[in-house]
């Protein structure tokens, strides 16, 4: 086992080494600030490997041997070695010792590469490496949705990788060679929507054939005889020339025997072309092979294009893949997929073990945290990849229940130690809280209790490893084993909480001591409740969340389906009232289940809220005191406070009064009575301080809650009124939940239980039926049963009972568009309480603006569908849209935890804010800090990572440093594409922002390929019909105003006026620089007369909206007159001309093209960022200066947040 179990394992963290020296982005020169503090100085080896110059290498002492074999096996002249040895004068080094124990290992050492013999491990490894290298320019993986692959689209728009774009664009005038105009479908007002561009075909990915075919050989495994010979395996191959050979994988390598397809002969053939490496003894025996061979290091491509990701990403189309043979897939699906993860040979990995372990890791220093949370990642999304695996296998019927007498639904699943149940309510349990959709919802309720719990990260308390994956119409909930829960009954196991939803309740101490450290983070109220005998019990969770203290002695906590508290909008409750502004719109509505509950964020944020209002009351009251010294006041309650907010102080002087408060110690009875009245209002649990906390338990049908605690559970009922009150009055007004989404939401939920009834085969048109029922115009979509069924009927009655299913197999074949539309209306109406007064999918586009392209792409991101990139024609009324050869492929949709990497996100947040304050320099330092963590715990691809880059771009862009800018933006374009989606909303605005730096980098056709991909994703996400789009359209417009395209830019422009005036209203500032940008190219074109009418509106709203003094009323004053003046002396020509003819003398004009400086300004102004001039003094003058633009640059900032972008962009640096 010379190279360790790392050959495959730890891709994911040394694909890129994680200290950020020069490796970290193939070779490029990193920062200097990449290189981590925690590390020590690095220092360089030479390397020596058989038939190479030796070169050298940047290590740190922190790393490990194995990472300079992942080096190795990446860079061109090694990365077809895999078996090798590294050796320090003939000592060979351990694979998991640190470079830093090894003695003798210094500055300018020589390590040696050495071939080692193989084992059958080693050459599997081996052939499964040499195919990745084959496949590694093809992105059938990607398509296909397999071992962390993602596709980019992002080089096909930039001409490969911008960094070398830039020296060589820069010669000469641009101008001349940009063509400008967009493809058709891009233009404002089109009304088409292809789905083909979605999906550029790169013509480097038409890779060179270096091999016909690679497969295991029928001659496998070798006889006794020859094992003793040394033969490991043989293998199949055909080369591009047809030549067909066998190949013996032995222990000293590979060499050609003289099998065929019918008769073994194991013996050397003449020549052997004996070789270490397959790549060496192809190169031997095929020209082609060794002509078109080349290792991906050699690629241009950026590393991001193919650096795996964390969890895997899946895409909703894809284009006709060919199936090759492919040895290494074939032999996967049969073997070690099955049962078995890869790289443990014999045995299964204890999932429970590793993830509580990584628990246990120590946490007191930086280095620490960091090895423990690379660790906690690290296992996580190993287990949320085997978890699907496992959840697929299960409903596909491959794995065998461990209670196989029961019905399918009932049915429990144990596979490679992780614990299978599906998402039904199986013994009643959850009868008195709406049955199967009760059991539908308290998984995702579970998982989000989970990630809470693991979030707190409280030592000794322990939670399962919990995936939920929605497959095929079945929700299956994967969790870890608890050590012995399979062996006791559950009811001599459970030591805290309740098994029957609260008529049983134990306690016990040491999980009281565990909760009560969750109690603040979490919110929970520890509170008593009944139990059989009217003993009072202590709780400090819902009753629900059970203690279980597993055979390996740790204290676990399940169900955590009730860590937040009930929505009381979806839970009528007798003899309860809600408030008004709920009772307004409608509620209480009855819901389909009881575990209605508030998400964590909107606790934070009601307590957030309430922590404002207790601030400004006792500013309120202290005021109040200190001018009523004299006469006596009551102190006003809290709805006055909430009508009188107008005289409340500044939230500033609010803290500061508060602080002194607190200050005060209490000891001041005046400020003690301030204290208890806010408190009292705000309904915090405690007297003299702010403390806000929830009981889970109130409103639960079977708790009951001792007399003694009447008071308590009151003012706990009152909270939980007001919290559904904030709900409905403050949150979701600023949330804006389409109709688009609303539909494919119905459609999802009907979808699910349709699916359940069809059987493997006839899957493909299932799925197809179904879409066109859903969106083809086509009014009798008929089902194409697949013929061989309805011969067999009879036979598939006895198959069916594997498969969680029921019911006639073929009933999904009798769906109607009418029906599915009549039942999406009634599922809007029962469960949105929406009503869609529409029969048809084209009534339903009609009225409500929609477009078909949108909706398809909703249904299959949601539902888990890819279906064949082509153009569909969902309008026709002779034939349907969709075939069934058009569905590719079901795919899993997997919710799970996501661990956090605490420290880099604290260096990110103080980045930001320091940011904020104006400390550009100390920022950029600290978010490159948090980089290098970043990397550091998640590995190369991280949403979070995503983050980091853009916000660094951002701030290398407002410094200056274009060229550093575009190259963090375009690894934040590359990571967002691989990490989230190729359309995905945030990945839209990362295009716009690489556009604008390519602007300010004087790639202008750049910049319009890019923003023209844009407008192109943006149309099929959401369609030109939306407030981002004015944005997007404004950046297009100035670009082309830039290159001279008038008439084209105006198109844009005046879309984006149209668009700003409909979502922010006709008055607003948005509106006003939109006709400023629109007069500005109408004057390019010497129209003055447009120029001016829009210049007017402009400068209306600006004077309306602040004043004749304000510097932008005055601006445009001053453009207003440079107008006129100019329309007159045009005038002035026509006259003179009219007049005298040809001798006329004339005036020469002044008809401007816009400076690129000029078209740049307002680049920057549209989005939001502002340039900040870096003397001292200047600095000193930020933090006003950033107050006043935040109330006049409302331009730059999109007002209203639409509920897919959650990343505005400020008038500020961004806060993501």
């Amino acid at each position: 086992m010379v190279n360790g179990d790392g050959a495959h394992e730890h891709t994911e963290e040394a694909e890129t080494k994680q200290d950020g020296t020069a490796e970290a982005d193939g070779g490029e020169e990193s920062n200097e600030q990449e290189v981590i503090v925690i590390q020590d100085t690095g220092f360089t080896v030479k390397i020596q490997a058989p038939g190479t110059e030796p070169f050298d290498l940047q290590v740190s002492p922190q790393e490990m041997v194995q990472e300079i074999h992942q080096v190795l096996m990446d860079r061109e002249d090694t990365c077809h070695r895999t078996c090798f040895s590294l050796q320090l004068d003939g000592n060979v080094l351990d694979n998991f010792a640190e470079l830093k124990s090894i003695e003798g290992l210094q500055e300018g050492s020589l390590l040696k590469v050495v071939e080692e013999p193989y084992t059958v491990r080693e050459a599997r490894i081996h052939v499964r490496h040499i195919r990745d290298l084959l496949k590694s320019l093809d992105p059938s993986d990607a398509y296909n949705g397999v071992d962390c692959n993602s596709l980019s689209f992002l080089s096909i728009f930039t001409d490969g990788d911008l960094g070398d774009s830039g020296k060589r664009k820069k010669k000469g005038n641009e101008l001349e060679q940009i063509d400008c105009t967009p493809p058709e479908h891009i233009l404002p007002g089109s009304k088409e929507r292809p789905l083909v561009p979605l999906q550029p075909q790169n013509k480097d990915w038409k890779p060179m054939q270096c091999l016909k075919v690679l497969t295991m050989s029928g001659w496998n495994p070798p006889p006794g005889n020859r094992k003793m010979h040394g033969d490991l395996m043989y293998l199949y191959i055909v080369t591009v020339e047809e030549r067909h050979v066998s190949v013996t994988a032995s222990t000293r390598g590979f060499y050609l025997n003289q099998s065929t397809t019918y008769t073994f002969n194991p013996k050397p053939a003449n020549p052997s072309f004996l070789s270490h490496s397959l790549v060496e003894l192809l190169s031997q025996i095929s020209p082609a092979f060794k002509k078109n061979f080349h290792c991906p290091a050699k690629e241009k491509r950026h590393p991001f294009e193919r650096i795996a990701t964390p969890f895997q990403v899946y895409s909703w189309t894809a284009p006709q893949v060919d199936h090759a043979m492919d040895c290494v897939r074939a032999e996967d699906a049969y073997t070690s997929r099955l049962g078995y993860e890869e790289h443990i040979p014999g045995q299964t990995r204890d999932w429970n073990e590793e993830l509580q372990t990584t628990r246990e890791l120590p946490r007191k220093n930086l280095p620490e945290r960091l090895l423990r949370e690379r660790a906690i990642f690290k296992v996580h999304s190993d287990f949320a990849a085997a978890a699907t695996r496992g959840a697929m296998a299960v409903i596909d019927g491959n794995v065998m229940a461990i209670n196989p007498g029961e019905e399918t639904r009932m049915q429990m699943f144990i596979w490679n130690n992780i614990f299978f149940s599906l998402g039904f309510d199986v013994r009643d349990h959850y009868r008195e809280l709406g049955g199967d959709a009760a059991a539908h919802a308290a998984p995702t309720n579970d998982l989000n209790g989970v990630r809470a719990y693991g979030a707190v990260d409280v030592e000794g308390l322990y939670t399962l490893g919990t995936v939920v994956v929605d497959y095929r119409g079945y929700r299956v909930t994967a969790q870890s084993i608890i050590p012995g829960i399979l062996e006791r009954e559950q009811e001599q196991s459970v030591i805290y909480g309740s098994i029957d939803f609260g008529k049983t309740v134990v306690s016990h101490s040491k999980y009281l001591e565990l909760l009560e450290k969750t109690s603040r983070p979490l919110k929970v109220q520890r509170h008593n409740v009944l139990n059989e005998k009217n003993d009072s019990v202590e709780l400090c969770s819902s009753v629900e969340c059970k203690g279980i203290i597993g055979n390996d002695g740790r204290h676990y906590i399940l169900d955590l389906l009730r860590t937040f508290p009930p929505d009381l909008n979806f839970l009528p409750v007798d003899g309860e009232e809600l408030p008004l502004e709920s009772q307004r719109q409608g509620f209480p509505r009855q819901h389909r289940h009881r575990l209605a509950c508030l998400r964590q964020e909107l606790i934070e944020a009601f307590v957030e809220h309430r922590y404002l209002l207790f601030m400004k009351m006792a500013a309120l009251q202290l005021m109040q005191q200190k001018a009523n010294k004299d006469t006596k006041t009551d102190t006003p309650a809290a709805t006055d406070s909430e009508e009188n907010s107008s005289n409340i102080p500044g939230l500033a002087q609010a803290k500061e009064l508060a602080e002194t408060l607190v200050a005060e110690d209490g000891s001041d009875p005046k400020s003690r009575e301030v204290v208890l009245n806010a408190c009292k209002a705000v309904g915090s649990i405690s007297n003299t301080s702010f403390d806000i906390r929830f009981n889970p338990d109130i409103f639960s049908p079977g708790v009951r809650f001792p007399d003694d605690s009447a008071d308590d559970v009151q003012k706990q009922k009152q909270l939980l009124k007001d919290a559904a009150a904030f709900l409905v009055s403050c949150q979701i007004p600023s949330l804006r939940i389409g109709i688009s989404e609303l539909i494919t939401r119905c459609a999802k939920h009907i979808f699910k239980t349709y699916l359940q009834g069809v059987e493997l085969s006839a899957l493909s048109a299932a799925v197809s039926h179904f879409l066109n029922c859903f969106l083809s115009s086509f009014p009798d979509a008929v089902a194409h049963l697949p013929p061989d069924e309805l011969v067999s009927r009879r036979k598939s009655r006895k198959r069916r009972n594997r498969v969680p299913g029921s019911g006639d197999n073929t009933a999904w074949a009798s769906l109607t568009p009418s029906e599915l539309w009549k039942n999406i209306a009634s599922e809007a109406q029962s469960y949105y309480h929406f009503t869609i007064q529409c029969e048809s999918v084209d009534q339903v586009v009609e009225k409500y603006n929609l477009q078909k392209t949108t909706l398809l792409r909703e249904i299959s991101v949601k539902t888990g569908i890819q279906i064949l990139i082509k153009e569909y024609n969902f309008d026709s009324r002779h034939k349907p849209a969709f075939t069934e050869e058009d569905i590719l492929n079901i795919f899993p949709v997997v919710k799970h935890v996501n661990p956090k990497a605490s420290d880099a996100f604290h260096f990110f947040q103080s980045g930001q804010a320091k940011v904020q304050q104006g400390f550009l320099k100390e920022g950029c330092e600290l978010i490159n800090e948090a980089l290098n963590l970043f990397n550091n715990v998640y590995g190369p691809m991280h949403v979070e990572i995503c983050a980091c880059l853009r916000l660094l771009a951002r701030l290398n862009y407002i410094m200056g440093d274009h060229p550093e800018a575009l190259s963090n933006q375009q690894k934040a374009v590359l990571m967002s594409e691989r990490v989230l989606g190729i359309e995905h909303p945030n990945t839209i605005q990362e295009y716009m922002h690489l556009a604008l730096y390519c602007f300010a980098n004087g790639q202008l056709s750049t910049a319009l390929k890019l923003l023209y991909r844009a407008r192109y994703l943006m149309l099929l996400v959401c369609g030109e019909d939306h407030p981002e789009m004015a944005l997007l359209d404004s950046n297009i417009g100035l670009v082309l105003h830039g290159v001279m395209e008038y008439d084209l830019s105006l198109r844009f422009l005046e879309n984006a006026l149209t668009i700003n005036t409909k979502y922010h209203g006709p008055r607003s500032l948005k509106v006003a620089l939109s006709h400023h940008l629109v007069a500005r190219v109408y004057e390019s074109k010497a129209e003055f007369r447009s120029a001016l009418q829009h210049e007017k509106e402009g400068y209306t709203i600006y004077k309306n909206q602040m004043g004749e003094a304000h510097e932008k009323t005055k601006e445009s004053s001053e453009y207003l007159k440079y107008l006129t003046q100019q329309a007159v002396a045009l005038q002035r020509t026509m006259n003179e001309i009219y007049k005298n003819g040809s001798n006329a003398s004339i005036m020469p004009l002044k008809f401007t093209a816009p400076s690129m400086a000029s078209v740049l300004e307002q680049l920057n102004i549209i989005n939001g960022i502002i340039f900040i001039p870096l003397s001292q003094k200047d600095l000193e003058n930020l933090k006003a200066e950033v107050q006043r633009r935040q109330q006049l640059q409302e331009l730059g900032k999109n007002e209203e947040p639409t509920e897919d972008s959650p990343l505005e962009l400020e008038d500020k640096i961004p806060i993501d």
